[in-house]
């Protein structure tokens, strides 16, 4: 058997004796976007440093730990942090949480992120709904022999953001009276942020935000059979309209900015899903 597949069911095994539920949903949170791990109704939190082979995370607010419990009526499992490829991590390192969350019960994924704006009707505080993105990392989750059991070799990306899921975000917008739109998310590797025009190039390819993660996983989860929703907080307009330097408190305090509306968001979505 291949280690990898070894990996992922001693690590699933722990977390199943350790949790006691089986999971339906999985969410992974962004930058700054940790109070949603706060919501969980009777938390078994679970540090990312005691789960067999699961890397720590080593980013700035990412807390690195694992929730589960129950979120809006349903059964989670909330990774509080994600491992980024910038921390020196492969790419089957980062996404091994994503296989893992498939072993234990997992077939829907709500993802988050804090990201740049290449586009200026997203603003610092919005809402975006991923509905396509662009990989341009410079690697694949992918590469490397294929494990029948997890997935097939040559995954359809067609529609790697569920768009019946992508309506029921829409539905609970208007029915809260928030702004939601809709974006195609681009990633890089990290962990410099973008240059002038780089940016500019970006935005004529099509994306609208910016960031270092979320494809690897996103990718990984299709392979794995996951439906997967996207949600980008805007954080930032990249230096296309914005002459000033970001910093990373800048960037953590217009993720929290958007708090209120992102817990109202995904606590009707899980609802739905």
């Amino acid at each position: 058997m291949d280690n990898n597949l070894k990996n992922i069911e001693t690590a699933a095994a722990f977390l199943k004796e350790r949790i006691g539920i089986v999971p339906e949903i999985g969410m992974i949170l962004g930058t700054g976007l940790n109070s949603i791990g706060d919501m969980i109704e009777d938390p078994v939190i679970i540090s990312y440093d005691d789960i067999p082979v699961w890397k720590s995370s080593t980013a700035p607010s990412h807390q690195g730990r694992l929730i589960a419990g129950k979120l809006g009526g349903r059964s989670a499992v909330i990774l509080q942090g994600r491992l980024h490829y910038y921390e020196g991590y492969s790419m089957q390192e980062i996404t091994f949480p994503i296989r893992v969350l498939k072993a234990v019960g997992v077939d829907k994924l709500i993802v988050t992120n804090a990201a740049g704006s290449l586009n200026e009707k997203m603003i610092p505080g919005n809402l975006v709904i991923l509905n396509d993105h662009i990989n341009y990392m410079g690697n694949n989750p992918l590469i490397g022999e294929n494990i029948d059991q997890l997935g097939s070799r040559f995954p359809s990306l067609h529609e790697p953001y569920c768009k019946k899921y992508i309506k029921f975000a829409h539905e609970i917008s208007l029915k809260n009276d928030f702004s939601l739109q809709d974006g195609v998310y681009l990633a890089l590797s990290g962990p410099s942020l973008e240059t002038e025009a780089e940016c500019r190039m970006l935005a004529m390819w099509g994306a609208d935000l910016v960031g270092m993660s979320t494809v690897p996983e996103v990718i990984v989860a299709i392979h794995a059979g996951m439906r997967v929703i996207g949600i980008s907080v805007v954080t930032n307009l990249s230096n296309i309209f914005h002459s000033e330097a970001h910093t990373q408190e800048e960037i953590r305090a217009n993720a929290s900015g958007a708090k209120k509306n992102l817990e109202k968001l995904v606590l009707e979505l899980i609802k739905k899903i």
